[in-house]
């Protein structure tokens, strides 16, 4: 399975005590791969050394995702523009469609308008929601 991961899950699933653990635990064992872009790389980058106060977790977190032998590095060449309330999240989605990913893990509800798109359709999924689809499959 292929997704999507939004910045803010990243977040949520890194520290080894983390509720969510489990998944980025999945991710390094190859079960759920991801697709990224640059400048989804260059997001998780900015945003883990700014919340977890440091200068190198960023860099150490995105090597070890490219280096794992299931992630997608995609360029993206259609830019969608799906999400009016807030067009930073569109590097997700166009990501997604881009990749032909199975679906977004995000906790963000600007996600929520894919849900009214008929086409492209994109998936978005909570994290604890991804979490019951996972324990299904």
């Amino acid at each position: 399975m292929t997704i999507v991961l939004d910045t803010n899950c990243l977040v949520q699933i890194l520290p080894r005590k983390a509720e969510h653990r489990w998944m980025y635990d999945a991710i390094l064992r190859g079960d759920v791969k991801l697709a990224v872009t640059t400048d989804i790389l260059d997001e998780y980058v900015e945003v883990l050394d700014e919340f977890f106060s440091s200068d190198v977790l960023g860099n150490l977190v995105t090597k070890t995702i490219l280096e794992l032998p299931g992630t997608q590095k995609i360029t993206v060449h259609v830019r969608w523009k799906l999400i009016a309330n807030d067009p930073d999240d569109d590097k997700f989605v166009d990501c997604a469609i881009a990749a032909n990913a199975d679906l977004i893990v995000t906790n963000d509800r600007h996600f929520k308008v894919l849900k009214k798109i008929g086409f492209p359709k994109v998936v978005a999924m909570k994290l604890s929601e991804f979490q019951q689809f996972w324990q299904k499959t």
